[in-house]
């Protein structure tokens, strides 16, 4: 016959209700009850889930992950990323979405820190320093993709504003002499960092340029590009904060009739795997997201291994593809790209 909690609060002398509170963490309990009931479970062989188990060696064997959204195309490459390095820690990912909410990220935050040993944490939206006053002492952290203003802590984030920085100088040399910048949300410092890039690639040209309010979706992307068509004397390229504004702004550009990137050159932002098989194929900045992510999860691992580790930051330098969004073909020979362009990436 199994044991049972009964047994457990029999065994201990103390009620059901406190074995549950010792259990689950969910409430205070004394440093004597506690120790009895840990007695009490360890030598009854009382292991009901996981939990109980991981109280027993003071280990849950589950990370967490905080990300501002779970869906999409470069969320579904970070999710790879952390799953599979947290697979080969042998070690169960749990994750959460703040949906780029204060409040929601607090919620996030303190509903894992109590289930997991350690978190990867995605907050653009914040800082480490506004995450550590959440956290604080409980388990070690490492940021992803987010500002970094204390010291001692782990991150690994990316060159959001050399990226787009080289980007926007590719589009300058390629012949493009008026710019429109689709940007992201203005509380995302990402985005913040990718407009600082592209404003800096601008940095002593006489290139006139607009900006346009954008969300890193899809939808404002197209709503952009139809506001940019508009706006005389036309601009003669767009550059998006991100692969899903440049895509919804390239849809609009065709319905239009406009051709790309004769009529209209097009970048992105991030290189999801949809920009190689878009109509033109378009230009971006690559993040090497699922590579970025095991990263962040390697780092955690070693944190719980080596609990007193120095902190560090990791700044991936970014590189840009080029594709047929910004190479006219009969600018290709001068710069240098292949006639064979449009087959290289469409079997790649």
């Amino acid at each position: 016959m199994s044991v049972t909690v009964h047994d457990v609060a029999r065994r201990a002398k103390v009620s059901i209700s406190t074995v549950s509170r010792v259990l689950n963490g969910s409430a205070p309990v004394s440093q004597e009850k506690r120790e009895r009931v840990m007695e009490a479970v360890e030598a009854l062989g009382f292991t009901p889930n996981p939990i109980a188990r991981s109280l027993l060696k003071h280990k849950t064997g589950t990370i967490g992950a905080v990300l501002p959204y779970i869906t999409g195309e470069f969320f579904a490459e970070l999710l790879c990323g952390l799953d599979e390095a947290a697979h080969m820690h042998k070690q169960v990912l749990m994750v959460s979405a703040s949906h780029r909410l204060e409040p929601e990220f607090r919620a996030a935050l303190q509903n894992l820190m109590h289930r997991v040993d350690g978190l990867v944490v995605m907050a653009p939206e914040l800082d480490a320093r506004q995450v550590l006053s959440i956290t604080g002492q409980r388990l070690p952290v490492v940021f992803l993709n987010t500002h970094v203003d204390a010291l001692g802590v782990f991150a690994v984030n990316f060159d959001n504003r050399g990226g787009m920085q080289a980007l926007t100088e590719h589009v300058i040399s390629a012949g493009y002499d008026r710019i429109a910048f689709i940007k992201g949300p203005e509380d995302a410092r990402d985005a913040q960092e990718r407009l600082h890039g592209f404003r800096e690639g601008l940095h002593q040209k006489s290139i006139p340029y607009q900006e346009y309010e954008g969300d890193f979706s899809a939808e404002r992307g197209y709503d952009a590009a139809l506001r940019i068509m508009r706006t005389v004397p036309r601009s003669s390229a767009i550059m998006a904060a991100n692969d899903l504004s440049a895509l919804g702004a390239l849809r609009a550009l065709l319905e239009s009739g406009l051709r790309v990137p004769e009529d209209m050159a097009l970048t992105g932002f991030d290189d999801i795997p949809s920009t190689r098989f878009s109509t033109p194929s378009l230009s971006s900045v690559n993040v090497p997201i699922r590579i970025l992510a095991a990263r962040a999860v390697h780092t955690l691992v070693d944190c719980l291994k080596k609990p007193n580790t120095n902190g560090f930051v990791h700044l991936e330098p970014l590189t840009i593809k080029l594709r047929e969004s910004t190479i006219r073909p009969d600018r290709r020979a001068a710069l240098g790209i292949s006639p064979s362009l449009e087959n290289l990436f469409k079997t790649s």
